[in-house]
């Protein structure tokens, strides 16, 4: 995939510091910190960052010059149109016509893990497929922690081994510090919104870098001036009689998160800031990371919130409720599985809960002619198949997600990550599994990213995205 260049942003009026590149421009905005030895900006991805329209050099241009083009880094393969790049300009009419509600459309690995230089188009289903040890469950994992740093959560409780994200032959500087650097896209009514965020995994964890930017314009940027504190140099678009607002963010925080606390949005610029913020948060928010675990699926349990789990153990509780809630909902659900199912032991004509003398619910099968199934009989892959589908017809008040309050449900979109998506599945089941999440995304209210081994049989499935990692 090409990559796209455009002119760095200013830097502030602060003596360099070793996690900051210098500046060519001189009305400054704070540039992002670079992780010692991760890839720097631009230099794995081909992105330069955007830059500040207002602060465009002084110097006549008597002819436009066409700009060189960097030569286009290798890319894992992609099966269907890819995502356009965040770096592109786009039409804001047109994108809030694409994507009424925000989601993410492109993931950045420039230095992650096993990933260097890697950009992944998101599309309402996407895909990643490729042999054992290709970085599926890699790259799902990084996206996961950028949901949960949007939803506020601290660097500790996302990188427990934050060594392990750190590039391979990553070498330490002269401070022994090493770290890694993701971002991601989000697209809504706000036009493409880029996230870039560099960390620091060794001595200490910490943000040393961010960057937040829609339209051209650098609306936050983070850099750490002072190791010897735990906060990092912030600054972020005003648009008024200050060009921008300087304070310190805490460095274990994700500081897009933080923004909509700090900024009081009375100008423009500030407004500009706000909408940017809050499209990246919701975009991010709405995960559920789902791995359903087959074993503990059929066992009894207690009746409680009702909201499904990320190993959907409790699956008996919440068909307990969805079935007492929501009838079109549950009426989906049995002809998904019964679609799904072999049929050696009839069709289904329900799927419910059956309360036990001890106070717990099972979850059980009625099927055609009257017999009855207890769910711990199924097979592996058909309680997998069942507890993907029950995500796939929900929402966010079913399952144990946090998204975010302050925005009406109706204009959210939920997003599914799934790794190993046809884990134990036959080619029914996940052809069904797959119809179902094309038509669920069609509607707008859920996207669905999984990992799988083998993505041929989908690869020329409409509204489907295959990344393909390689052998």
């Amino acid at each position: 995939m090409p990559s796209s260049s455009s002119s760095s942003a200013p830097s502030p009026h602060a003596a360099p510091s070793p996690h900051a590149a210098p500046m060519p421009r001189a009305a400054p905005v704070p540039r992002a910190a670079q992780v010692p030895h991760a890839a720097p900006d631009g230099a794995a991805t081909g992105d330069a960052p955007p830059t500040v329209p207002a602060q465009a050099k002084p110097h006549p241009q008597p002819q436009p010059q066409p700009q060189p083009q960097p030569q286009p880094q290798p890319q894992p393969q992609t099966r269907a149109p890819r995502a356009r790049p965040a770096s592109e300009p786009a039409a804001t009419a047109s994108a809030s016509l694409r994507h009424p509600r925000a989601c993410v459309t492109e993931l950045r690995l420039s230095a992650f893990a096993g990933h260097r230089g890697a950009r992944f188009p998101l599309g309402a289903v996407t895909l990643f497929t490729g042999a054992s040890g290709t970085g599926k469950s890699t790259a799902l994992r990084a996206y996961q922690a950028l949901a949960r740093l949007g939803g506020g959560a601290r660097l500790a409780e996302v990188f427990a081994d934050p060594v392990a994200c750190v590039p391979q032959g990553a070498r330490p500087d002269a401070q022994r510090r090493r770290g890694f650097r993701i971002g991601c896209t989000a697209d809504g009514p706000a036009g493409p919104v880029r996230l870039d965020v560099a960390v620091q995994a060794e001595p200490e964890l910490r943000i040393v870098g961010e960057r937040l930017s829609a339209g051209g314009v650098v609306l936050l940027e983070t850099a750490l001036r002072d190791p010897g504190r735990r906060t990092v140099q912030a600054a972020w678009h005003t648009g008024g009689s200050a060009p921008v607002t300087r304070a310190p963010l805490p460095d274990d925080r994700l500081g897009t998160a933080l923004l909509p606390l700090r900024v009081a949005g009375k100008t423009d610029g500030q407004r500009q800031v706000l909408a940017a913020a809050e499209q990246m948060v919701v975009a991010l928010r709405s995960v559920f990371a789902c791995d359903p675990q087959p074993d503990w699926m059929g066992v009894p349990v207690p009746t409680g919130s009702g909201r499904l789990l990320t190993g959907c153990d409790n699956l008996a509780d919440v068909l307990w409720r969805i079935r007492e809630e929501c009838g079109r909902r549950h009426a989906a659900l049995v002809a998904a599985l019964s679609a799904g199912s072999a049929g050696r032991a009839g069709p289904v004509v329900d799927l419910r809960a059956e309360p036990l003398p001890d106070g717990t619910v099972r979850a059980v099968l009625d099927r055609a002619g009257g017999g009855c199934t207890e769910l711990a009989r199924l097979g592996y892959g058909e309680l997998r198949y069942l507890a993907l589908a029950l995500v796939l017809l929900t929402g966010p008040g079913v399952l144990d997600v946090d998204p975010a309050g302050e925005v009406p449900a109706a204009t959210q979109t939920l997003t599914l990550l799934a790794d190993g998506l046809d884990r134990g599945l036959d080619v029914r089941q996940r052809a069904e599994l797959l119809r179902l999440a094309v038509r669920m995304a069609e509607r707008g209210h859920i996207r669905c990213v999984g990992a799988v081994s083998d993505g041929s049989w989908a690869a020329r499935t409409d509204g489907v995205t295959v990344v393909d990692l390689g052998p």
